[in-house]
């Protein structure tokens, strides 16, 4: 850090956060929700709040990293019909940080294959499941802003210097904001492991990656003008949070509906006076009784029995 720098510590350009609006949004939903909704709103709000939690635990470290910095929180890009959500977005006077924050419950292991596996204790009980890889997703999301800074470039040969360094001013970073999670990479490559971290160690790992022999310094010019690129393509978006309740509130609704008018149908059925079974509305077509209407047992020939209608 020069001697006449003038940005000392993080600064957040960006701060708000869409998860608070979704939590809003549901909140208030649930307070007018029928009782078939209840359970389904309360689910989804649990995981929004874990979430927002854990993003909270990100910002708590990097507000107190006394790191020169710009952070943008909760970015959302979109190029060519491809978009990303970003947990949050570091500008160092080194690296561009896009990290990606998990609020996992249970224990994380990381095997040779890069597959990511959580286990849940419940009591004496444990249970397993694969998820789906947060290394997998932001390398999505450094595809995009790769795609999108590459569209700004019109020198097809500063075009090609840009894709070819990308990956060494552009890093992943993947934090368990969870401090309870036990994180199991032993066996994991190392590119792999040198991308998931604990909250506790994101501002150590900022200062580890920003030493790196090679890495090349930025102006507080260029740090800045960068920070506001990003912010200045961000979109707001355009989300229904309710819409998937409201279509199971409908199909709820309709599967009623239909329930009610079987059993009204099954309340006005004439049953057989003999054996139970549903009597059926038919025709004589001979006899003196020719072209008169009557019940007759749906389990005819086995039951021959009948209503005459008067």
């Amino acid at each position: 850090m020069g001697l006449f720098d003038k940005i000392k510590e993080p600064i957040f350009l960006k701060d708000d956060s869409e998860a608070e609006r979704q939590l809003t949004v549901l909140q208030k939903f649930r307070k007018t929700a029928t009782e078939e909704l209840t359970n389904k709103l309360d689910e989804e709000i649990r995981r929004v709040d874990a979430g927002i939690f854990g993003e909270k635990a990100v910002r708590y470290e990097l507000e107190n990293s006394h790191i020169p910095m710009f952070v943008l929180h909760d970015l959302y890009l979109e190029h060519e019909g491809l978009t990303s959500q970003i947990d949050y977005l570091i500008v160092t006077r080194k690296h561009c940080f896009v990290l990606e924050c998990k609020n996992l419950y249970g224990n994380i292991e990381i095997n040779s294959a890069g597959d990511f596996t959580r286990t849940i204790s419940y009591g004496r009980s444990t249970k397993k499941e694969g998820i789906y890889s947060p290394i997998t997703q932001n390398r999505r999301h450094l595809e995009l802003i790769k795609e999108i800074r590459s569209a700004e470039i019109g020198n097809i040969f500063l075009k090609a210097i840009f894709e070819r360094y990308f990956y060494d001013t552009y890093r992943s970073i993947v934090v368990l904001a969870n401090p309870k999670t036990v994180l199991y990479d032993r066996y994991a490559k190392k590119e792999v492991k040198s991308q998931v971290i604990k909250a506790d160690q994101l501002a150590q790992y900022i200062r580890r990656i920003d030493s790196e022999p090679n890495a090349v310094s930025m102006s507080e010019k260029d740090m800045e003008a960068m920070a506001h690129f990003f912010l200045q393509i961000h979109k707001q978006p355009n989300i229904d949070y309710t819409e998937k309740f409201k279509a199971a509130l409908e199909e709820a609704c309709s599967t009623a509906a239909e329930t009610e008018n079987t059993e009204q149908a099954k309340a006005t059925e004439i049953l057989c006076p003999k054996c139970g079974a549903v009597m059926v509305l038919r025709k004589a077509f001979k006899g003196p009784n020719a072209g008169k209407e009557f019940y007759g047992c749906s389990n005819y020939p086995r039951c021959r029995s009948i209503i005459n209608i008067q």
